[in-house]
């Protein structure tokens, strides 16, 4: 099962359409969460791991992908 952190700000409307769709197939479960804004430590990671401060990004196994569309094109793909 790969591992899966959604880096995301919940004012972020980008990172809102990203949750939605998450919420909406009932994944939750399957996501780690973490809110750059009020984990100083994760957006470190996410800086260190990707190079800038750019979400909603999700890591899959360690990788970053960025873009809501692409983040819900690779959910569809590989976990519905």
């Amino acid at each position: 099962m790969d591992e899966l952190i959604l880096y995301y700000f919940p004012q972020c409307p980008y990172c809102r359409k990203v949750l939605n769709f998450i919420e909406k197939n009932n994944l939750n479960n399957r996501f780690i969460l973490k809110n750059i804004r009020e984990d100083s430590a994760a957006r470190e990671e996410l800086i260190k791991v990707g190079g800038k401060e750019q979400v909603p990004c999700l890591f899959i196994n360690g990788s970053p992908l960025y873009e809501s569309a692409d983040i819900i094109q690779w959910i569809e793909e590989k976990l519905l």
